[in-house]
């Protein structure tokens, strides 16, 4: 089991998430973060602290993010580490709430 980024993230890139996170498996995007599900270790502190609720457990995943297991996956292989929240993006709450980001995930 792991948790997973999902489309609200892109664009926004709150950290209230990576703050919490007991083991540090998230990475750093230009816009958007990821877990690493090889080190997420399923606490769930980070889903409720997400203020774009942009973070789900993978079994709570909706069908339309379901390719968001994959895409965690694969780019927390190359993002760097982040282990201390910094600022959201300074258009994040135009961003917030807007559905269908995936094709503007920037590596």
């Amino acid at each position: 089991m792991t948790y997973v980024v999902t489309d609200n993230c892109v664009n926004c890139k709150y950290m209230d998430c990576v703050d919490v996170c007991p083991v540090d498996c998230f990475h750093e995007g230009k816009n958007f973060l990821v877990i690493d599900p090889s080190v997420c270790i399923d606490c769930g502190v980070c889903e409720p602290e997400c203020p774009a609720s942009a973070i789900y457990k993978d079994s709570d995943l909706p069908d339309e993010f379901v390719a968001y297991l994959d895409i965690n996956k694969k780019l927390s292989s190359s993002w760097p580490l982040i282990k201390y929240k910094k600022d959201e993006l300074p258009e994040a709450h135009k961003w917030d709430g807007i559905p269908n980001k995936r094709s503007y995930i920037e590596a």
